[in-house]
């Protein structure tokens, strides 16, 4: 089977994790990259021997020889490029969030739907083992019906220095466990309640606290604190607990599984998401790609997770940063 020529748009730290991962992959070759800013282009086409660049991506996707797109740009700059690459025939990963509007999200679910080319939405926790074990155990009926969620995603302040004035706690980090709260309870959120704290002055706040109800009267809470201390030894303190009427699951990732002491301190260091393993970066991100590169080749959508779900992530988190900015419930789906 021939591999599926694959191109990264969106040069930044991320995108360039993609690169690390196509170019890795038994079924890809990593074939054309595109970004705005010519010194970045050349400096990750250098690394990564890749002869196709564009400093717009319109021109990457008029070349019929791409099969395959990772959208790696900042949230608010990826409805264009996606619907623009659906409209191409290109098959397209993109990164989450899915957009920065709900209306944007619904107009790429919408071409997504019409399109030849396969889609998928990279929520990477559902590639992760351990929630991947945790849906197989709600799945099969061990903890019973689920009615409480509570999920802890905080980082030191030195990851997101920068970030803070692109994008916030809430749909940044949040998104991720609101999706795996609908993906595990099978429910709909009605309602969102959150405060934020806005410490250092950045564009968005650096701390915030959420609070859902499902439509199965299930309650979800979500911490999301980018504001640990600058020399914490880890890099994410993550956690998980699930309560249902039969049992509970428990997940606590990342912090502290793998630890190194040498003359600057202690460090942990990631060994889920994308680590590096032999030469080749792997992990929770190798996991998804490579999977959605064999729905390409195989011809399948990509089942694991719908444009539809991805949408109720965002429309959630939204709902719950309105709530912290106006001070009030916020209701959905009534």
């Amino acid at each position: 089977m021939e591999k599926i020529k694959y191109a990264v748009i969106g040069l930044g730290w991320f995108g360039e994790k993609h690169c690390e991962v196509i170019d890795g992959l038994p079924n890809a070759e990593l074939y054309a990259l595109s970004t705005r800013t010519p010194e970045r282009l050349q400096e990750v086409a250098q690394r990564f021997g890749v002869e196709h660049t564009y400093t717009d991506y319109r021109e990457l996707l008029a070349n019929e020889e791409v099969d395959a797109v990772s959208i790696t740009t900042m949230w608010d700059q990826h409805a264009q490029p996606s619907l623009d690459s659906l409209a191409a025939g290109k098959h397209v990963f993109l990164e989450k969030p899915m957009a920065s509007t709900v209306e944007d999200c619904a107009a790429i679910v919408d071409a997504a739907k019409k399109a030849s080319g396969k889609f998928m939405v990279g929520h990477i926790c559902r590639f992760n083992p351990r929630y991947a074990a945790a849906k197989a155990a709600i799945d099969e009926g061990r903890i019973g019906e689920i009615v409480s969620m509570y999920a802890r995603r905080n980082l030191p302040r030195w990851i997101v220095t920068d970030i803070l004035n692109k994008i916030g706690p809430i749909i940044g980090d949040g998104v991720h466990d609101t999706d795996l709260m609908l993906w595990y309870s099978g429910a709909k959120v009605v309602s969102a309640y959150a405060q934020t704290l806005n410490v250092t002055g950045k564009k968005y706040p650096d701390i915030g606290a959420t609070m859902y109800r499902f439509d199965n009267g299930a309650i979800g809470i979500l911490e999301n604190v980018w504001y640990l201390p600058e020399k914490t030894a880890f890099q994410i303190d993550e956690r998980m607990e699930i309560v249902g009427t039969k049992g509970a699951i428990s997940i606590h990732d990342t912090h502290p599984n793998f630890s190194i002491t040498d003359d600057d301190g202690w460090h942990s260091l990631d060994t889920t998401y994308w680590p590096e393993i032999h030469g080749i970066r792997s992990g929770a991100l190798r996991e998804e790609l490579f999977y959605f590169v064999d729905c390409v080749q195989r011809n399948v959508e990509p089942s694991v997770i719908s444009p539809e779900d991805s949408m109720a992530a965002v429309e959630a988190c939204l709902a719950a940063e309105k709530s912290a900015e106006t001070g009030t419930i916020v209701m959905l789906n009534q």
